[in-house]
């Protein structure tokens, strides 16, 4: 018989991104499950959570003494948080784990599912705090920040029933650092918004779309439209914006952020999305392959998954920064749209909808139940 009463643990509900999708539609399977997070505000609270979500004592703090202005302080409280919260009679718990929710099963005696976009990548990864959190400082703290992250991780993970992964490369991580096996549910992407339009021509530009961040390495894709000679578009921003400006050819266009039929026009009349940096998963390729648009991407993380070479897209070889930027700039050079079937990446990218992620996670906490 299927589970269901169900709790949901999300870190922070403070901005929707698509960890936050993911509660969404773990809500919408399970419209009864209250869901927990350390601090929420009205803006990182996604439309289909039927009930607003119940917060811990960091709440008070974030929106009192911090104002909202920034949730780092608050990080190295949040494990102890998760620890002490009470899920009342439920049958088990679905943790959206990004560093410290999976603390929570150390909370309940019911089985806990983790779903774990990553393990904390900047604990694990010395390389990924380089840069990051205000010069040394900054740095040092969030090394010494690393060092809770992991033996939270560490703590964690033998107590968790099951752990599902956002894709392969996380379920790698995931054997290497936590040494526990998972199964791999991609999350949710939007396929029945971005749609395709037969009737739209595509036009001579690439499109770049996302937040400006320094991990999804936006840098290198604008370098590589520069170093081509190609006209790039730019949907977007963040803190990388500046650093992006500086190494713009003068073909490449930046639009900032951009509603989303905008958006959504610009991924079906481009020539073809680019994904330079290693992501977790990646939805914003997947929601390009839906507009039956083909993905031109690092072969590294989820595109490894998402992207199939030669029918749904291209993959470019890992290497230093420079070797990455040349082989952007050969695919776009001798791109040929015309080898790639939009109504074969259309279906393809089907198979990422919010239906089939509900219907797998169901059959997940079923199973671990």
């Amino acid at each position: 018989m299927p589970v269901s009463r169900i709790a949901i643990v999300h870190e922070r509900l403070t901005e929707v991104a698509g960890s936050e999708h993911v509660v969404e539609q773990l809500a919408l399977q399970w419209p009864e499950a209250e869901v927990h997070t350390s601090i929420a505000r009205p803006e990182g609270i996604p439309g289909g959570l039927t009930r607003p979500p119940r917060t811990t004592r960091l709440d008070a703090l974030y929106h009192g003494v911090l104002h909202e202005k920034s949730y780092a302080p608050l990080m190295p409280l949040m494990p102890h948080a998760f620890r002490h919260v009470r899920f009342g009679e439920v049958d088990a718990v679905i943790a959206s784990h990004h560093a410290f929710a999976t603390q929570a099963a150390l909370a309940t005696t019911v089985p806990v599912i983790a779903y774990v976009h990553s393990p904390a990548r900047w604990a694990w990864d010395p390389s990924l705090r380089a840069g990051e959190g205000g010069g040394r400082a900054g740095e040092a703290i969030l090394t010494m920040l690393s060092v809770i992250a992991k033996r939270g991780e560490t703590r964690a993970a033998p107590r968790l029933r099951t752990i599902v992964a956002n894709s392969t490369a996380v379920a790698r991580r995931i054997t290497d650092w936590w040494h526990r096996d998972a199964v791999v549910v991609p999350p949710p992407v939007d396929t029945e918004g971005f749609t395709p339009d037969p009737s739209i021509d595509r036009e001579d530009f690439f499109l770049l779309a996302g937040r400006l961040v320094p991990y999804k390495r936006p840098d290198l894709a604008i370098r590589a439209a520069a170093a081509a000679d190609v006209p790039l578009v730019v949907a977007g921003d963040g803190r990388s914006m500046k650093q992006c400006r500086e190494v713009a050819g003068p073909k490449t266009t930046f639009l900032g952020r951009v509603a989303h039929d905008e958006l959504l026009s610009l991924h079906r009349r481009t020539r073809a999305l680019l994904m330079p940096g290693v992501e977790d998963f990646g939805i914003v390729p997947v929601e390009s392959m839906a507009t039956g648009t083909p993905v031109i991407a690092l072969g590294q993380g989820g595109a490894i998954d998402s992207v199939i070479p030669g029918t749904t897209g291209l993959h470019v070889a890992f290497g230093s920064d420079q070797e990455i930027v040349d082989g952007f700039a050969a695919a776009m050079r001798s791109f040929d749209a015309a080898r790639f079937d939009p109504v074969a990446i259309r279906q393809w990218a089907e198979g990422f909808s919010r239906a089939n992620f509900r219907r797998r996670m169901q059959e997940v906490v079923d199973a671990a139940v």
